[in-house]
Protein backbone atom coordinates (compact mmCIF):
# COMPACT_ATOMS: atom_id res chain seq x y z
CA UNK A 1 0.00 0.00 0.00
CA UNK A 2 1.56 3.47 -1.06
CA UNK A 3 -0.25 5.89 1.44
CA UNK A 4 -1.19 5.42 5.02
CA UNK A 5 -4.73 4.66 5.75
CA UNK A 6 -6.50 5.79 9.15
CA UNK A 7 -8.54 3.51 11.01
CA UNK A 8 -11.46 4.10 13.70
CA UNK A 9 -13.02 1.76 15.87
CA UNK A 10 -15.56 3.25 18.40
CA UNK A 11 -17.02 1.12 21.14
CA UNK A 12 -19.96 2.81 23.73
CA UNK A 13 -16.81 2.57 26.01
CA UNK A 14 -13.66 3.82 23.69
CA UNK A 15 -12.49 4.80 21.20
CA UNK A 16 -9.23 4.04 19.14
CA UNK A 17 -7.24 5.42 15.79
CA UNK A 18 -4.46 4.15 14.57
CA UNK A 19 -2.99 4.83 11.32
CA UNK A 20 -1.94 1.44 9.27
CA UNK A 21 1.27 1.48 6.74
CA UNK A 22 0.48 -2.03 5.61
CA UNK A 23 -2.03 -3.68 3.68
CA UNK A 24 -3.27 -5.09 6.72
CA UNK A 25 -3.59 -4.76 10.62
CA UNK A 26 -6.00 -4.79 13.56
CA UNK A 27 -7.46 -2.27 15.90
CA UNK A 28 -8.77 -2.79 19.32
CA UNK A 29 -11.13 -0.55 20.98
CA UNK A 30 -13.99 -1.69 23.78
CA UNK A 31 -12.84 -5.25 24.01
CA UNK A 32 -13.32 -5.37 20.12
CA UNK A 33 -10.75 -6.12 17.40
CA UNK A 34 -11.44 -5.64 14.10
CA UNK A 35 -8.70 -7.15 11.58
CA UNK A 36 -8.70 -5.92 7.90
CA UNK A 37 -7.11 -6.68 5.01
CA UNK A 38 -7.15 -4.29 1.79
CA UNK A 39 -4.52 -6.71 0.02
CA UNK A 40 -7.33 -8.86 -0.85
CA UNK A 41 -5.29 -11.73 0.39
CA UNK A 42 -7.39 -12.36 3.65
CA UNK A 43 -6.13 -14.75 6.05
CA UNK A 44 -3.33 -16.20 4.03
CA UNK A 45 -0.76 -13.29 4.81
CA UNK A 46 -2.75 -13.36 8.48
CA UNK A 47 0.45 -13.95 10.88
CA UNK A 48 3.39 -13.73 7.98
CA UNK A 49 5.84 -11.69 8.74
CA UNK A 50 8.27 -10.45 6.30
CA UNK A 51 10.77 -9.50 9.71
CA UNK A 52 11.64 -6.05 8.02
CA UNK A 53 9.14 -3.28 10.72
CA UNK A 54 11.72 -0.36 9.59
CA UNK A 55 10.66 2.23 7.42
CA UNK A 56 9.89 2.30 3.83
CA UNK A 57 11.96 3.95 1.37
CA UNK A 58 9.34 6.65 1.18
CA UNK A 59 9.07 6.89 4.53
CA UNK A 60 8.89 10.82 5.88
CA UNK A 61 12.18 10.92 8.61
CA UNK A 62 13.54 13.82 9.77
CA UNK A 63 16.51 15.45 7.28
CA UNK A 64 18.22 17.01 9.51
CA UNK A 65 20.62 14.30 10.37
CA UNK A 66 19.73 13.50 13.44
CA UNK A 67 20.02 9.82 14.03
CA UNK A 68 18.04 8.53 16.83
CA UNK A 69 14.59 7.42 15.47
CA UNK A 70 12.64 8.68 18.67
CA UNK A 71 14.11 12.93 18.05
CA UNK A 72 10.84 14.61 16.92
CA UNK A 73 12.49 17.77 16.14
CA UNK A 74 14.21 20.98 17.47
CA UNK A 75 12.62 22.80 20.20
CA UNK A 76 13.07 26.27 17.99
CA UNK A 77 10.67 24.59 15.66
CA UNK A 78 7.63 23.63 17.81
CA UNK A 79 5.17 26.19 17.60
CA UNK A 80 3.73 28.40 20.43
CA UNK A 81 0.96 29.89 18.66
CA UNK A 82 0.06 26.51 16.84
CA UNK A 83 1.21 23.06 16.73
CA UNK A 84 3.66 20.80 14.75
CA UNK A 85 2.20 17.56 13.24
CA UNK A 86 4.15 14.02 13.71
CA UNK A 87 3.62 10.73 13.75
CA UNK A 88 4.92 8.37 16.58
CA UNK A 89 5.22 4.40 14.87
CA UNK A 90 5.32 1.09 16.46
CA UNK A 91 6.30 -1.27 13.42
CA UNK A 92 3.92 -0.70 11.11
CA UNK A 93 1.00 1.13 12.98
CA UNK A 94 1.07 4.86 13.23
CA UNK A 95 -0.32 6.99 15.51
CA UNK A 96 -0.86 11.19 14.42
CA UNK A 97 0.47 13.67 16.94
CA UNK A 98 0.73 17.18 17.78
CA UNK A 99 3.33 18.96 19.63
CA UNK A 100 2.92 22.11 21.03
CA UNK A 101 5.57 24.81 23.10
CA UNK A 102 5.16 26.47 25.88
CA UNK A 103 8.47 28.16 27.11
CA UNK A 104 11.00 25.31 26.92
CA UNK A 105 7.78 23.05 28.26
CA UNK A 106 6.66 21.04 25.28
CA UNK A 107 3.76 18.98 25.09
CA UNK A 108 2.31 16.00 22.64
CA UNK A 109 -1.59 14.55 22.12
CA UNK A 110 -2.74 12.42 19.89
CA UNK A 111 -3.93 14.68 16.79
CA UNK A 112 -7.96 13.87 17.69
CA UNK A 113 -10.91 15.48 19.57
CA UNK A 114 -12.04 13.21 22.39
CA UNK A 115 -15.80 14.20 21.06
CA UNK A 116 -15.08 12.65 17.54
CA UNK A 117 -12.14 11.15 17.60
CA UNK A 118 -11.56 11.13 13.18
CA UNK A 119 -11.20 15.34 13.81
CA UNK A 120 -7.68 16.29 13.83
CA UNK A 121 -7.29 19.08 16.13
CA UNK A 122 -4.28 19.85 13.50
CA UNK A 123 -5.61 19.59 10.03
CA UNK A 124 -2.29 19.98 8.73
CA UNK A 125 -2.11 24.06 8.98
CA UNK A 126 -1.46 23.53 12.40
CA UNK A 127 -4.17 24.09 15.37
CA UNK A 128 -5.95 26.82 16.69
CA UNK A 129 -4.33 28.14 19.73
CA UNK A 130 -6.61 30.83 21.63
CA UNK A 131 -4.69 32.35 24.72
CA UNK A 132 -3.94 29.27 26.76
CA UNK A 133 -6.36 26.73 25.11
CA UNK A 134 -5.73 24.50 21.73
CA UNK A 135 -9.40 24.83 19.97
CA UNK A 136 -10.59 22.20 17.80
CA UNK A 137 -11.70 23.61 14.73
CA UNK A 138 -14.97 21.52 14.34
CA UNK A 139 -16.53 21.96 17.26
CA UNK A 140 -15.05 24.62 19.48
CA UNK A 141 -13.50 22.29 21.74
CA UNK A 142 -11.35 24.46 24.21
CA UNK A 143 -8.14 22.23 25.85
CA UNK A 144 -5.79 23.58 28.57
CA UNK A 145 -2.66 23.54 26.32
CA UNK A 146 -0.65 22.34 29.74
CA UNK A 147 -2.79 19.41 30.36
CA UNK A 148 -5.02 18.75 27.62
CA UNK A 149 -8.22 19.18 29.51
CA UNK A 150 -11.10 20.04 28.22
CA UNK A 151 -12.63 23.19 29.37
CA UNK A 152 -15.15 24.05 27.00
CA UNK A 153 -17.78 22.44 24.35
CA UNK A 154 -18.82 19.17 23.84
CA UNK A 155 -16.47 17.06 25.36
CA UNK A 156 -15.48 19.05 28.51
CA UNK A 157 -14.05 17.04 30.85
CA UNK A 158 -12.33 14.67 28.84
CA UNK A 159 -8.71 14.70 28.09
CA UNK A 160 -6.67 14.75 24.90
CA UNK A 161 -4.39 11.16 24.72
CA UNK A 162 -0.99 12.31 26.07
CA UNK A 163 1.78 11.47 24.17
CA UNK A 164 5.23 10.95 26.85
CA UNK A 165 7.83 13.58 25.07
CA UNK A 166 10.75 15.40 26.96
CA UNK A 167 12.76 18.25 25.82
CA UNK A 168 16.66 17.45 25.45
CA UNK A 169 19.96 19.59 24.27
CA UNK A 170 17.26 21.39 22.33
CA UNK A 171 15.70 18.76 20.71
CA UNK A 172 12.44 17.21 21.35
CA UNK A 173 12.16 13.46 21.63
CA UNK A 174 9.47 11.04 21.73
CA UNK A 175 9.91 8.75 25.30
CA UNK A 176 6.20 7.25 25.15
CA UNK A 177 7.27 3.60 25.52
CA UNK A 178 4.64 2.74 23.42
CA UNK A 179 6.23 3.49 20.33
CA UNK A 180 9.37 3.01 19.24
CA UNK A 181 10.52 5.67 16.68
CA UNK A 182 9.07 9.23 15.33
CA UNK A 183 8.54 10.21 11.97
CA UNK A 184 7.35 13.78 10.62
CA UNK A 185 5.17 14.68 8.39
Amino acid sequence: MSDPVDVTVDTDDESESVRIHDDDGEVEAGGTTVRFSFSGTGDDDRGADDGDDGPSPDSKEPTDGGDDPRRIADLDSVPTDSTLVFEARDGRRGVNCILHRSGDAVAAWRNSCPHQPEVPLDPGRGAIVRGDRLVCHKHGAQFDREGGVCTHGPCAGDALDSIAVSVRDGDVYLTDERFERAERR
